[in-house]
């Protein structure tokens, strides 16, 4: 069975790759350079503050050795910093992949070519959250 690439390459040679996670959305673009990575125009260190999200962003780029030899550029908006950082994670893993394609079993395996499908379950009525109902009196 043929492997599905979700990521493209423009006329310029960039590679670009959207992810999704809970409501958040990232625009990620990938191109030749020395190791640059921007988030919404901020170092990303300087837009991931928590050092599990800085970990998580650069996961990919290490699995495939490519942190220092790729210019990253990320454009992500929606929800909060955990579904930002998921979705940088799956944008990022998408680009590297539509840039090479030899990478794809190495990310598959790690996961991070998987789109989390968690989302937030609706608030039904008669109940106060999505499950949680009023405390039930016996007498």
């Amino acid at each position: 069975m043929p492997t599905i690439i979700r990521g493209k390459i423009d006329k310029d040679g960039t590679a670009i790759g959207t992810g999704r996670r809970k409501t958040s959305v990232a625009r990620v673009r990938i191109k030749e350079g020395d190791g640059k990575f921007v988030v919404n125009g901020k170092p990303f260190d300087e837009f991931f503050a928590i050092e599990r999200d800085q970990k998580m962003v650069q996961a990919p780029l290490r699995a495939t050795s490519t942190r220092n030899d790729v210019d990253v550029w990320v454009r992500v908006h929606g929800g909060g910093t955990t579904g930002q950082t998921g979705a940088v994670v799956l944008g990022v893993a998408r680009a590297l992949e539509a840039r090479d394609n030899s990478c794809h079993h190495i990310l598959a395996h790690a996961g991070f070519l998987t789109r989390d499908s968690r989302m937030v379950e609706r608030k039904k009525y008669g109940l106060r959250k999505a499950r949680r109902a009023s405390q039930f009196s016996k007498r």
